[in-house]
């Protein structure tokens, strides 16, 4: 799963999640910007592609699994 945090009403056993990467998920900052406003989305995007690229290894990581495995994130 990739957000910083745990969705409402569904627990973590049911989930079945491997990984819960809390590495790659927007920042506060960028997050708390957004506040899930349409018409902020295409800039949250940049927004969050600047700091994907700050977090080169691990999606270098999921990369890897993803050539084996399906993933969802």
């Amino acid at each position: 799963m990739v957000d910083r945090f745990w969705p409402r009403g569904i627990s973590k056993k049911r989930a079945k999640l491997y990984e819960w990467d809390k590495k790659i998920v927007p920042s506060e900052k960028v997050r708390r910007w957004f506040n899930h406003k349409k018409e902020k989305f295409d800039e949250f995007s940049r927004r969050y592609e600047k700091e994907l690229l700050k977090a080169e290894n691990n999606l270098e990581r999921i990369f890897k699994i993803a050539k084996d495995k399906k993933i969802c994130l």
